[in-house]
């Protein structure tokens, strides 16, 4: 296999771990905290997790070890999307595994739970996991969407793990995959398996975090990378002088991205989908504040600039959300395959408008029709529209023209539009980890297993003060049920881990908040450039804008 010289010499990188990791197995000591409880809903929640509900919370520390010493078969894991630095969980996780007991085996389930249902799996060696360290993507084993969360699947999973003897389970995931995690470590406590589940925190669009979870692994990479792309683009549009670039960036339920890739390159407007919802802001007032930003600019002769936005905003505009609740009901059940049957757009439009009422139609009626036949493309599998197919750089864009069309002929706005538009979304989900989250991940597969060592199920691998230099990192555990609450899925109630939404009232929002009229007008882009490997420590190690204002540091 030919690889990369880059690849070459990220496979030597030594990630860091936590000074208290580095001590030795034999010297890893459990604290334990108090007794947690659920983020809400406690009462419900105990009496889904009766076996697992309101464990301690625990902190590793230097001491003996007094873990059982027994041989550990270990299944792992990849659920869901890709983030940067799941190869080193992976690698974190082994590499414990097999300081603690060479006898201690490691199965790799393939393509995500399905691997685990269908007892699809490889072993993991030296030669084949050296191949994989500090490196992208979840190719080590592949990845998958497939839910756990039936008996009949947790009794499959039962069987696989007694076949195999396999003694925990350690689920990379985010918040959906560590629910299914946790309903999984409550089955096999219930049903007295001996087999342990322990999760780790990944998502790159950074909603899986509380005040245990100070991030979740791949946010640092994939900002970074989306921010060098941005800080390209600011760069030529500086040069040209000519566009308005308008780029939606990863972020369906939360801007955590959109606004840590503003902090990071000072786009002239980014909007971030909370505050749109406590405005209750309309497509029309959005596109208002934007085309107010490209008409101050203009007065000053600067007919370009970038707009960021995040994935699902839309989701959060009122008015669009109705739309869409509409659009559910009236292509449900045969009403679809009669929609489908019509030839001409014309002859949807006209059932659409007999279907929806008078006021959404109104904002259906404003959009442009490409973005009106996007929400009428391939549904989900529950018959919803996809709003992640809405193309809403384009739907933005688009009506931002519209409104200085208007204002031109009023006489207001002299100046030039012209749009280009862009999406980052897969060019940052499989980057070559940054030594953040190369040194992150390592600690957090590592630190799974201490918790399997010492008998823990039900865990979230957690690894905080992130903010400081990986010595000075400290390890342990959380029970997943203290993130939970309840939330009505699919006509049920269900116990979820909680999204974190940005916080308006929050020091990086609070920080861009007052930074943002000057950015509007001025231009103030800052060029982040690629991620650094190699170099003085403030370079290479640096965390994110956002968590570094979060913990009061100055940047």
């Amino acid at each position: 296999m030919v690889i990369s010289p880059l690849q070459k010499e990220r496979l030597k990188y030594a990630p860091k771990l936590p000074g208290m990791l580095r001590n030795g197995i034999a010297e890893i000591s459990v604290q334990e905290g108090a007794p947690t409880q659920s983020a809400a809903d406690q009462e419900k929640i105990q009496a889904l997790f009766p076996n697992t509900y309101g464990k301690n919370e625990i902190t590793f520390v230097k001491g003996q070890n007094t873990s059982p010493a027994k041989k550990q078969v270990v299944g792992v894991i990849l659920s869901g999307g890709q983030a940067p630095g799941g190869h080193n969980v992976v690698c974190g996780l082994y590499d414990a595994l097999k300081a603690t007991n060479s006898e201690n085996v490691l199965y790799g389930f393939k393509g995500g739970p399905s691997g685990l249902l269908e007892d699809n799996y490889l072993i993991f060696d030296d030669e084949y996991i050296d191949q994989f360290r500090n490196t992208g993507g979840f190719d080590i084993i592949g990845s998958g969407r497939t839910k756990l969360e039936t008996e009949e699947q947790f009794a499959v999973a039962a069987e696989v793990a007694k076949k195999h003897g396999i003694t925990a389970i350690v689920i990379i995931g985010g918040d959906d995959s560590n629910t299914n995690a946790a309903v999984l470590a409550e089955y096999f406590a219930a049903h007295n398996t001996g087999v342990q589940v322990i999760g780790c925190p990944k998502t790159i669009d950074g909603d899986l975090k509380n005040d245990d979870i100070e991030c979740s692994f791949g946010f640092d990479t994939a900002c970074k990378t989306y921010s060098e792309l941005i800080g390209n683009i600011e760069r030529d549009c500086n040069s040209s002088k000519k566009y308005w670039h308008f780029i939606k960036v990863m972020g369906r339920s939360a801007s955590h991205v959109a606004l840590e890739c503003a902090l990071e390159t000072q786009p002239n407007v980014c909007l971030i989908s909370e505050e749109v919802a406590e405005k209750k802001m309309s497509l029309s007032q959005i596109a208002d504040y934007i085309a107010d930003a490209v008409e101050k600019r203009a007065a000053k002769g600067l007919n370009f600039g970038v707009v960021v936005i995040p994935e699902g905003v839309v989701e959060f505009v009122p008015e669009f959300s109705v739309l869409i609740q509409e659009i559910n009901e009236l292509l449900a059940g045969s009403n679809a395959d009669a929609f489908n049957q019509l030839g001409t757009w014309a002859e949807k439009y006209a059932f659409i408008e007999k279907g929806l009422t008078k006021e959404s139609m109104a904002v259906f009626a404003i959009l442009p029709e490409a973005i009106q036949q996007q929400l009428f493309l391939e549904r989900d599998p529950h018959g919803n529209v996809q709003v992640s197919l809405i193309e809403s750089e384009k739907l933005f864009s688009a009506m931002v023209k519209a409104k200085l069309d208007a204002r031109k002929a009023a006489g207001t706005y002299t100046g030039k539009f012209s749009a280009q538009h862009h999406f980052f979304g897969y060019e940052g989900r499989c980057a070559f980890p940054s030594n953040f989250d190369a040194d992150y991940c390592y600690s957090l597969g590592y630190n799974a297993f201490m918790l399997i060592q010492y008998g823990y199920n039900g865990y979230l691998s957690k690894v905080a003060n992130l903010s400081k230099p990986a010595e000075e990192w400290t390890a342990g555990g959380m029970p997943i049920t203290k993130m939970m609450n309840m939330e009505r899925r699919h006509g049920e109630d269900k116990p979820v881990i909680k999204k974190a939404l940005v916080e308006l009232d929050g020091k990086p929002f609070q920080y861009f908040e007052a930074h943002r009229e000057t950015w509007a007008v001025e231009t103030a882009f800052t060029y982040p450039g690629a991620i650094q490997y190699y170099g003085p420590a403030e370079v290479c190690d640096l965390t994110t804008k956002t968590l570094a204002l979060e913990k009061g540091m100055e940047f």
